[in-house]
């Protein structure tokens, strides 16, 4: 496989996995270690994320991770899930999807919030997205993504990184998120094709997956002949404008705020000295800089193990 070719697959993998790596999916080739102090810095941020949580009154939650860098395209996050109170698993763990390296294949996983933060490429910094929703959209979500054999109906044989929104050959994480949604807030008749249900009723709704741009034909080229990623399902048109229609979390997170504007958004970020936390549909931006009105919690034991580590 060539530099662009693994350039292209790492920046369009949105939620790939494999084997165990501390008790979480990872990226298939993935060789870094974390260090003590890093994982420490994200344990606390994971922490913040879920006393957020607690304190929301709310029992389900749209959890949104930059795991990978996806800047290259003019996104931050990659990878979305729902956050259950009563998961059984753990309280609020992730229902999500991965795709499990081993197996060759998608599977639905459920993870504690701190296993979650920690698939963040970059555990020097992070940043998390949490949307609570209406009343009545969050016991319906709640309802359907504890259905396990409604979540998994959901769930394609086939997984492509870059998966079309709306054709059911493939399938990456945040898709599977979106027709879940459409499942809870759709309520097609019956289940004989679930999936084409949800994409026809996210379609009648005026859902719009992406478009992710692609930054040029020779990186769109090399992307045929990358395992993981496909553009057989996607339509020639986007393909030749170099935007693909995938499903995203920022695509997600807007088509629920058009759905219900009083929806309610808490994003959270750290770097090595600090968390930030905002309350609003205001985005905290990559750089992690606060804003009047934000929480910021120091992280100065953190720094100073990172300090101590470099001695």
């Amino acid at each position: 496989m060539s530099g662009r070719q693994k350039a292209l697959l790492a920046a369009l993998a949105l939620c790939a996995g494999g084997s165990a790596w501390a008790g979480i999916p990872t990226f298939c080739e993935r060789t870094k270690e974390v260090s003590a102090a890093d994982q420490d810095r994200v344990l606390r941020f994971a922490g913040v994320v879920k006393r957020e949580l607690e304190r929301s009154g709310s029992r389900v939650a749209l959890v949104s991770r930059a795991g990978t860098d996806l800047s290259r395209f003019g996104l931050l996050y990659s990878h979305a899930g729902i956050a259950l109170r009563d998961n059984p698993a753990s309280p609020w763990a992730v229902r999500q999807l991965y795709y499990a390296c081993d197996e060759s294949r998608p599977r639905l996983f459920d993870q504690g919030m701190a296993g979650f933060a920690l698939g963040a490429e970059t555990p020097a910094s992070g940043h998390m997205s949490l949307v609570f929703l209406a009343d009545d959209d969050s016991a319906l979500l709640e309802k359907t993504a504890l259905d396990k054999p409604l979540a998994l109906s959901l769930l394609a044989g086939r997984y492509s990184a870059n998966a079309y929104a709306f054709a059911t050959r493939y399938q990456n994480c945040n898709q599977w998120v979106a027709e879940l949604l459409a499942s809870a807030w759709g309520r097609p008749d019956g289940l004989a094709a679930p999936r084409e249900q949800a994409q026809a009723w996210l379609r009648a709704q005026g859902y719009v997956a992406g478009p992710v741009k692609v930054p040029g034909h020779a990186m769109m080229f090399a992307g045929q002949f990358v395992p993981l990623l496909h553009m057989t399902d996607h339509p020639v048109e986007d393909i030749h404008a170099l935007a693909l229609q995938v499903s995203v979390p920022e695509s997600i997170e807007a088509f629920v705020h058009a759905r219900t504007p009083w929806a309610r958004r808490v994003e959270m970020c750290h770097d090595r000295e600090q968390i930030v936390v905002r309350r609003g549909w205001v985005p905290l931006g990559a750089a992690c800089v606060p804003a009047a009105g934000d929480e910021v919690i120091p992280l100065m034991s953190t720094i100073k193990r990172d300090k101590d580590d470099g001695d």
